[in-house]
Parts: structure tokens; C-alpha cells; sequence
């Protein structure tokens, strides 16, 4: 049973405006991920948002990868044991970093709005911290495609609508 969630959040770039409600659609992804996993415990997520240049520092640093991408996931753990925060004794369960422009470039193109897109990098990256990796492919891409739709929809993010979130709520 979850027991807290701690979602730190910070906008480390200034090319686009983070929209309303966005800090607090990022935390419900976060939280709906970790409830669909049947997380156990505290937990503790950093979410950072950057610029392509900043994306594209880090990707070439821990991917020897020369180009900017729209998430990168930085896990804790591996197997299900994360390191500990010992002034919470929550389980750090990593770094989420989202750039912005590309999450705009990409919500445009596919036609629904930039909360869906970074809601679905969110979601993307929590499963990636959670140890799910699409990269090889077969089974694995199809499982971790389904938990992220699942998750949108049960948020009201579906594929092919658009998602507004009232600050009031």
C-alpha cells in the first residue's frame, strides 16, 4: 500500500511557460502509475523540466548519444530496491527529465494538447523507473504501451482527447 508520495518538480528552462496545472497533472501521473504497480511504501520522484540543449547534454553524457530526445529516465534501483532517503525513509525511486520544447513539437504533431504529451512522458518515465524497458521490443513494448494507456484513460488523458486541468480542482 502506497503511503506517501513526494513529486519535486522543477522547471530548469525558459524557451515555453509550464501551463496551469501541469505541476499537479504531473503528481497524478506519478501517483497513478505507482497505484497500478501496487507500489508498497513512501516514495520520492524528481521531475525536471529542460531545454533541448540541456536534454541533449544529458543524453549524450549517460547515452553517448548526440541529440536531444522528449524524456530521460534516471532510476534509483533496480529489481524493485531503491535507495532510501534517510530523513523520510521514502524510497527514491529516480529522475525524470522532460524537455519542454520537444513535448510541445511532439503535441502538435500528433494533434492533442501538451498536457497529454507530458502526461504520457511522465507516465512513460515512471514505468521506466519502476524497471520496465521498451527498448528490446515484442512483449515488453506492447506491456509497457498498455499500462501507459491504461493509466492516461483512467486520468482522463485518452489518446485521442484533449485534457484540461482546473486549478480549483
Amino acid at each position: 500500500m502506497i503511503e506517501k508520495i513526494k513529486v519535486i518538480i522543477s522547471n530548469n528552462q525558459k524557451d515555453f511557460k509550464i501551463p496551469t496545472g501541469v505541476r499537479m497533472l504531473v503528481r497524478r501521473c506519478c501517483t497513478a502509475v505507482l497505484v497500478n504497480e501496487n507500489f508498497n511504501g513512501s516514495a520520492e520522484i524528481s521531475v525536471s523540466f529542460v531545454n533541448d540543449e540541456k536534454m541533449r547534454e544529458l543524453n549524450l553524457k549517460h547515452r553517448n548519444i548526440d541529440e536531444s530526445t522528449d524524456v530521460l529516465s534516471f532510476p534509483l534501483g533496480m529489481d524493485g530496491v531503491y535507495d532510501i532517503n534517510n530523513d523520510t525513509g521514502a524510497q527514491m525511486l529516480g529522475d525524470i527529465v522532460i524537455s519542454v520544447p520537444r513535448a510541445v513539437e511532439q503535441a502538435n504533431r500528433f494533434g492533442h494538447s501538451l498536457q497529454r504529451e507530458i502526461g504520457y512522458l511522465t507516465v512513460h518515465s515512471m514505468l521506466h523507473l519502476l524497471g520496465y524497458d521498451h527498448e528490446p521490443g515484442g512483449l515488453e513494448l506492447v506491456r509497457m504501451r498498455e499500462k501507459e494507456e491504461t493509466v492516461l484513460t483512467q486520468l482522463g488523458l485518452k489518446r485521442s482527447s484533449s485534457y484540461y486541468m482546473d486549478d480549483e480542482l
